[in-house]
């Protein structure tokens, strides 16, 4: 059933709803072939059973992320080898969860039947099995929707400052994308570590960013950061907008650089060469430059729910769709626009 004629498939889903449900089955969400959105398909499958170290999950909300876009575009190339040549060694589709738990494995101890949870899955569909430690309670302050915003967004946000960037109090940083998925969590969760932050985005998002607590926006289709004459003890660049020739002039002597993203234009390597590029530009400076991958790990899902439930940190979802609706998300996530997160209600 593919996902390019909503309205249809709304109406074949509330008319089989029950039937599925008494049977045994869900619906799912897999990119058979690699291709715009378009390629998206609503299957019914068998409901996942239950691991000895899983939570069954009953999903309320979901979000996507640009991990998920390219692993159904199917790029960049030079990632196929994992992937799949051709097609997709797996057809599934990975994404932000949060709901209620139906079932917990016998060698679970943390969870229970009836929690309300949070955390990231490796498949799009409306019951997931999660690892347990993949899977956190939710914040009692947020909404399924709220919650499902930020496992890797915030994950990605709270390890690049505080384990790669050694943001310390009082330290001056500059993020680089800050009105997106990460670049909104990034701001306050500076913020939060006692960091003076500058946010850079464009004309439509300056107001966002001061209320999510910016001490400085710069709009970069007014200003160029680079040549503002300002130095900073951390930039954290989810944009990927500048080389390394132009950032480094506003880098303190001992700074750090912290990738998160790239332009995704280039087919055959993506965002990597402007992280390989950077990476050998700065080869023999004293400022560190670093990439990572965010790890989905139980404890630093546990510190973003505190930072939720204290207020420090509010998510933020741009817009949300239904579940037949994820091609047009995904759609507009790869337009690259986005305020803060994007959210499938199930």
């Amino acid at each position: 059933m593919a996902l390019s004629t909503p309205a249809l498939i709304r109406r074949t889903e509330d008319e089989s709803m029950t039937a599925t449900e008494e049977v045994g089955l869900m619906r799912v969400i897999v990119h058979p072939a690699y291709g715009a959105p378009e390629v998206l398909e609503i299957r019914e499958v068998e409901r996942p059973d239950v691991t000895a170290d899983g939570v069954l999950v009953r999903v309320r909300a979901a979000a996507v992320n640009p991990a998920d876009w390219y692993g159904i575009a199917g790029r960049p190339w030079v990632a196929r080898p994992l992937m799949g040549f051709r097609r997709p060694k797996s057809p599934d589709v990975g994404a932000d969860v949060a709901g209620t738990v139906e079932a917990v494995g016998r060698d679970v101890t943390g969870i229970r039947p009836g929690d309300e949870v949070f955390g990231r899955s490796q498949t799009f569909g409306e019951v997931v099995c999660m690892a347990e430690d993949r899977v956190a309670p939710k914040p009692s302050s947020s909404t399924f929707e709220q919650a499902a915003a930020v496992p890797v967004a915030g994950l990605t946000a709270l390890q690049g400052l505080r384990d790669h960037g050694r943001l310390q109090s009082g330290q001056r940083v500059l993020v680089n994308g800050g009105s997106g998925g990460v670049g909104t969590f990034a701001v306050q969760i500076a913020k939060a570590l006692g960091a003076e932050v500058t946010a850079v985005c464009s004309t439509d998002k300056v107001d966002l960013l001061r209320s999510l607590g910016a001490d400085h926006v710069v709009d970069y289709t007014r200003e160029d950061f680079t040549r503002s004459g300002e130095r900073y003890d951390l930039v954290l660049d989810v944009a990927g907008s500048r080389s390394w020739r132009d950032v480094r002039r506003v880098l303190e002597p001992r700074a750090t650089f912290v990738i998160i993203g790239g332009p995704k234009e280039n087919r055959l390597l993506g965002p990597m060469r402007h992280i390989a590029g950077v990476k050998l530009a700065s080869i023999g400076s004293r400022r560190k430059v670093v990439f990572f991958v965010a790890k989905i790990v139980r404890q630093d899902l546990d510190v973003l729910r505190e930072l939720l439930e204290s207020g420090a940190v509010t998510p933020v979802v741009d817009r949300r769709y239904e579940l037949a609706e994820v091609a047009e998300a995904f759609r507009y996530l790869g337009e690259g626009h986005a305020r803060g997160k994007i959210v499938i209600e199930l």
